[in-house]
């Protein structure tokens, strides 16, 4: 055992949030910036003597070296025990089911999710609680106030555990248990999902394309979609985790998958699409449309997937509500409206979910960026998306596009896009955010373009079930048509900062449900570009990437 000095003090400026720390890999191999948040971190756990701590993370480059530098790290801090995926493997959402199905004290997930990997890419690291979710701001908070003091930290100077080797080994007192990461998220998707009606759809014909994009779900896509559900070998494509993702940009949408898009707009199309980003929390489908691919928005997604949830066995008896973030479209407002249960408009942010799931006051939650999810863990999950939608077309015999056609007939086409301006400079997108807060008490009543602004605001939130209260998570510009347009940092960029800039419009006229989105919102993209002076702020005149 050892006591070593810290060169630094390394997260000066630097607070993780919701999704942790993510930063270079560069910066990540530091001589001592990966232990100064791990000391941090252990330093603020109550009571984790002799406890149980989950460990894993997506593959990507430094992944095998930092689970030994945690491992010899419990060992140090007297944890008890360690499940550690093989390989060092464990998907974000598998990493919270493996918590709760095993009483584990909490889980420290090695991942950036859908950044870039490799060498030249990204890093990151964050700490799940007991109910599986992410970790609230009380211990982020702790963690970021702590490393700013701490000057040693506690080690193992124990050799490395094979990780690759299923079974129990012992590091110091410790016991790490290597465990296959696919067993128990695969035992749980059995108990949410009509796998019987899934394997029948696929023995008669029906034909998939699941690209994992060479990360973390490729294991969890082949062991369940090609094993469990006997989709035909070749389903699954770029499945096997590599630590640069094979060059691709893990960020499941139409622009960074599209090799997909163009495997669904082709004549020799399959019937359903999918695919995953780096930490299997985000999916994305695609359905095969008339000469090209329908990708269904990720608001729509999770509309209809409430709207059809009963056809599922889960959620047989019905659903207590619905959950989703404040830039998400209005789409799950409509759904839930007409299923009479309540529906929760949060900040973004998974943690956000998480009291609200626990209460037993919502069943599904979703993020507009590609992130769905239910009751079963407490974080998004991409590959339980894909199933739930497999489930669906099982039990209906319809199409994706048809699914989505007939949703928009019965509640409306909530017409939305989302454009981002990413790695603009900091200080330019931050005075952008002053001028939009200065001008909105200003706007309210206002006619802009034709449409009137019913509310001006920068969004708060208090939680209805712990009371804690949340302020400047984003101004919204909402007109009394329904539409809206939403302006937000982000926070899980490594370079400068990223703007995203959320439209959407009502559409109820069955006639016009087919327009492209851009068109249908281009008096939106004007208005947004002229009130937040977009190109005066930050040089661009066109998005980044737009969804």
């Amino acid at each position: 055992m050892s006591i070593l000095t810290l060169p630094t003090t390394p997260f000066a400026g630097q607070k993780p949030g919701t999704s942790g720390l993510r930063k270079k890999v560069s910066v990540f191999m530091q001589p001592g910036y990966l232990e100064n948040f791990v000391q941090a971190l252990f330093d603020g756990l109550e009571g984790c003597a002799g406890q149980t701590l989950v460990l894993g993370g997506d593959g990507r480059f430094h992944n095998r070296a930092a689970v030994q530098t945690v491992l010899r790290m419990a060992a140090a801090h007297g944890f008890g025990r360690v499940l550690v995926g093989r390989g060092g493997i464990l998907s974000t959402p598998a990493a919270s089911a493996v918590i709760r199905q095993h009483g584990a004290y909490g889980g420290v997930v090695l991942s950036a999710s859908h950044n870039p990997g490799g060498p030249e890419g990204d890093f990151g690291i964050k700490y799940n609680i007991a109910n599986g979710g992410p970790a609230p701001e009380k211990i982020t908070d702790g963690i970021f106030a702590r490393s700013q003091t701490i000057s040693r930290y506690r080690t193992s100077d124990a050799p490395p555990v094979d990780i690759d080797r299923l079974g129990t080994q012992h590091l110091e007192q410790m016991a790490v248990e290597v465990i296959d990461p696919v067993a128990d998220y695969a035992a749980l998707m059995q108990q949410c999902f009509d796998f019987d009606a899934i394997r029948r759809l696929f023995a008669g014909g029906f034909r998939m394309r699941f690209d994992a994009m060479n990360a973390v779900g490729g294991p969890y896509a082949h062991a369940i979609v090609e094993g469990l559900l006997g989709a035909p070998a070749g389903t699954v494509v770029n499945g096997t985790p590599l630590e640069d993702f094979g060059h691709l940009h893990p960020d499941p949408n139409p622009v960074n998958a599209e090799d997909l898009i163009a495997h669904m707009s082709g004549p020799e199309a399959p019937d359903f699409g999918a695919a995953t980003d780096g930490d299997a929390d985000r999916n994305m489908i695609v359905g095969r449309g008339a000469g090209e691919a329908f990708a269904v928005a990720p608001s729509d997604s999770l509309a209809l997937l409430a709207a059809h949830a009963t056809l599922v066995p889960r959620y047989r008896g019905g659903i207590a509500g619905i959950a989703r973030s404040m830039p998400t479209s209005t789409a799950a407002d409509r759904v839930a409206r007409a299923l009479g249960i309540p529906c929760h408009e949060t900040p973004t942010g998974w943690k956000f979910f998480g009291n609200l799931l626990d209460a037993g006051a919502v069943t599904l939650c979703g993020e507009e960026s590609y992130g769905t999810g239910s009751e079963h863990v407490r974080e998004k999950d991409g590959v339980w998306a894909v199933l739930f939608w497999l489930n669906i077309l099982a039990a209906t015999g319809q199409s994706v596009q048809q699914l989505v056609q007939a949703h928009w007939a019965r509640f409306g086409r909530n017409v939305y896009s989302r454009h981002d301006y990413e790695g603009v400079d900091s200080a330019g997108a931050d005075a952008l955010m002053a001028a939009l807060r200065a001008q909105l008490p200003a706007l309210a009543g206002q006619l802009l373009d034709g449409r009137r602004v019913k509310l001006a605001d920068d969004f708060a939130y208090t939680d209805p079930i712990d009371g804690s209260h949340s302020e400047r998570q984003g101004v919204r510009i909402l007109f009394e048509d329904g539409a809206r347009i939403v302006f937000r940092l982000s926070g899980t960029g490594t370079e400068g900062a990223t703007l995203r800039v959320y439209l959407e419009a009502i559409e109820t006229d069955v006639g016009r449900h087919g327009v492209p989105a851009q068109q249908a919102l281009a008096p939106l993209i004007d208005i947004a570009q002229r009130l937040a002076r977009i190109e005066a702020h930050t040089g661009r005149t066109q998005p980044s990437v737009v969804t």
